[in-house]
């Protein structure tokens, strides 16, 4: 299960300073990214995080969000671990339009390396045909078209945007390359000041509400920094299995 980032005890990837738009990237976007860039109406930011287990640094992420065209955006996530005899790097990248508040998937990418078999994947939103590919398939998957759906990575932008204006709870239905839904259920459960490696930060509480209660994900988003994540603890059956917690940050103003 995931809840802004996954597991990078159990999934995890390299980390670099600037997003790369390559071509297996744009999936066929490349006109979308050709036009002219305007002023953003969202705020680029570069984060960097420690990741921890029962307290020691066992690896670090990277988010990097930026604007890539009018009202195109895209949203990077690294993270290389390394844990007893485990490693895994972990690459996630999504485009997406932000259109009137709106999160609008164009393509997300998934690449995975390490201890675990290789993984690899790729979903393209062809919004114009309302249609979904799968890595690049000639035909679309057999789903019913669905405006409000959102990738792994997407739903993380309308998440933040959405806590930025003052609202409480939060339902996205994520699709995966198969087609399948699944509903990712949030709620703010207040406000804490927590320590972390950049200092004291005061910070709005968010946890997911999984079907079952073996699970456990909370974040920390700091509206001074934007309302960025800045800090995220994972768990199940009542153990911690990761955190991650935020060291360094830039906001493009």
């Amino acid at each position: 299960m995931q809840f802004l980032i996954n597991n990078p005890f159990q999934c995890k990837a390299s980390i670099t300073a600037k997003i790369k738009i390559h071509s297996a990237l744009l999936f066929g976007l490349s006109a979308v990214l050709s036009s002219s860039l305007h002023a953003s109406t969202l705020t680029e930011y570069t984060a960097e995080y420690n990741v921890l287990r029962k307290g020691k640094i066992h690896g670090k992420a990277t988010r990097e969000f930026i604007q890539v065209a009018d009202n195109t955006y895209a949203l990077s996530y690294e993270t290389d671990v390394k844990w007893m005899i485990f490693t895994e790097k972990r690459t996630e990248q999504s485009l997406f339009k932000f259109e009137n508040g709106q999160t609008k998937p164009l393509h997300y990418s998934l690449n995975r390396e390490g201890t675990r078999p290789d993984k690899s994947f790729k979903i393209k939103f062809d919004r114009e045909n309302k249609q979904l590919f799968s890595k690049e398939q000639d035909y679309p998957l057999k789903v019913e078209w669905d405006e409000s759906r959102q990738d792994v990575l997407s739903y993380q932008n309308q998440l933040r945007n959405e806590l930025k204006s003052g609202k409480t709870q939060f339902s996205y239905p994520i699709i995966d390359k198969n087609g399948n839904v699944r509903m990712y259920n949030f709620k703010v459960v207040g406000e804490e000041t927590i320590t972390l490696p950049i200092g004291n930060v005061k910070t709005i509480k968010v946890k997911r509400l999984y079907d079952s209660n073996k699970r456990h994900a909370i974040a920390w988003f700091a509206p001074q920094y934007d309302y960025m994540l800045v800090q995220m603890l994972k768990g199940k059956d009542g153990v911690e299995q990761f955190q991650i917690q935020m060291t360094a940050q830039t906001i493009k103003q």
